[in-house]
């Protein structure tokens, strides 16, 4: 058989192809106005998708170094490993309780109170977006995003009873917190049809763009009810209890304020403009604080101090947290520089009225500056910020709004910490012994020191 030379199978597959080509429609207008926009979606899903991860990440960054060593500089040295164990832990901890039901009940849709069983085992989170919460990242994103926050509120509360409490107090005590006292009330602020949602169906809207009320108030005020009751720690207030590492604590505030960044900006959920405003708004909120409290601080007392500097900052950051993306920056300003004076007075002052002990003033810090916040975003909440607000009644009835979930957050927050004690301390006691807490708890519950220099 004669084989046909190169050449002709050229000619031939060109000829072919030719007709192929001539056989096929050209792109229409709308085809391509359609790849256009399949385009630009795609672009804007992975752009969101990585800020959104970017985010959770820093905010888990905030539990993990930050809380730890701000906390544990603020404690004796004898117990700084047994702060930086609860904050460790509790890493752990959240994230597997969250991945087997936490998710669901905080973001089910069964009541106006606690969300149902449907997302039970992250069942249903997969890559597809959840219309309701976000329409441009995964499903997924949103529920490690939404973790990060359920890690660092319990371990707020440890600044509280630090230097006091068991650790098998502790791991009881955040697990019953966290499932009877958080998700409650993170389901009825952000679940869909919870009762304090603005956006998806609650019938008394509270805004709190990044968890004023669900986070730093519930945290808050439940540390003052551990601090009242486990009682005093011993010596105190007789006997100086001082930080044993301010540096390590100026540390911890710094990542603190840089991971806030994700708390806040992150929650816009998206890497669009809402995002550079919650950004913006939250450092001028954390930096006109700061100079607030050390202004207050060095006119009452002579000298300004690090420990006031870093402490102001923290309070503007739990301010600004719930009107991050709906107030404008200057606004922002106003809201830090109130927030720096009264959260001082709360501490410097007021705590030494009271005689309670609130071991690194979480309760004065988060529960107050959280409650300050709350309320001021009624009063400076601006459409032109957001257009999701609904304003039109004019921003007293919605500060009304915020007043009320501050009494539902503050109410859930008591009563049920006060239960949740009361079941911690018959089943292993909450307090470790007077001899235990004199020698350490980094000793007394973990068998470790945290300097220790031999070789």
């Amino acid at each position: 058989m004669i084989r046909p030379s190169t050449a002709r199978y050229g000619a031939l597959l060109t000829t072919l192809a030719a007709v192929a080509m001539a056989q096929e429609p050209a792109p229409t207008v709308d085809s391509k106005i359609a790849a256009l926009e399949a385009a630009v979606k795609s672009a804007q899903t992975s752009g969101d998708n990585a800020w959104v991860l970017v985010s959770s990440a820093l905010v888990l960054m905030m539990t993990g170094p930050g809380l730890a060593l701000f906390y544990g500089g603020l404690v004796r040295k004898k117990n700084v490993l047994s702060v930086f164990m609860q904050c460790v832990i509790l890493m752990g901890l959240v994230s597997v309780l969250w991945a087997l039901f936490g998710y669901s009940l905080a973001f089910g849709e069964s009541s106006p109170f606690i969300g149902d069983l449907r997302y039970v085992f992250l069942n249903g989170v997969g890559a597809e977006p959840n219309g309701d919460y976000a329409a441009t990242i995964p499903h997924q994103t949103f529920a490690i995003f939404q973790m990060m926050f359920a890690i660092i509120t319990p371990a707020l509360i440890c600044g509280a009873f630090a230097e006091r409490m068991k650790f098998s107090a502790m791991m009881l005590f955040s697990t019953l917190w966290l499932c009877l006292v958080y998700l409650p009330m993170a389901h009825m602020v952000w679940g869909k049809g919870g009762l304090l949602n603005a956006f998806l169906g609650g019938s008394i809207p509270c805004y709190d763009f990044a968890g004023g009320t669900v986070v730093h108030i519930t945290s808050g005020v439940s540390a003052l009810v551990c601090a009242l009751y486990l009682g005093k720690r011993v010596g105190y207030p007789t006997e100086p209890i001082k930080p044993h590492s301010l540096v390590l604590a100026t540390v911890g505030a710094c990542l603190l304020w840089v991971g806030w960044f994700g708390f806040n900006a992150g929650s816009a959920l998206g890497a669009g403009s809402l995002a550079s405003a919650a950004f913006l708004t939250t450092h001028l909120a954390a930096a006109a604080a700061t100079l607030s409290w050390t202004i207050a601080e060095w006119f009452k007392q002579g000298k300004p101090t690090v420990l006031g500097a870093i402490s102001g900052c923290v309070a503007g950051l739990v301010c600004i947290t719930p009107a991050a993306g709906f107030v404008t920056p200057m606004s922002a300003i106003i809201m830090g520089l109130l927030v720096g004076v009264v959260c001082f007075v709360m501490v410097a002052m007021v705590k030494n009225m009271l005689g309670y002990d609130d071991s690194l003033d979480a309760f004065g810090v988060h529960g107050v500056g959280g409650t300050l916040g709350a309320i001021l975003t009624g009063v400076f909440a601006d459409k032109a910020v957001n257009s999701g607000l609904n304003l039109d009644a004019g921003n007293a009835a919605q500060t009304m709004n915020q007043a009320i979930g501050v009494a539902i957050a503050w109410g859930l927050a008591i009563v049920g910490t006060l239960i949740i004690l009361k079941i911690v301390d018959v089943v292993v006691g909450v307090r470790v012994s007077r001899d235990e807490e004199i020698e350490g708890l980094d000793l007394s519950q973990h068998g470790e020191d945290g300097y220790s220099y031999e070789s």
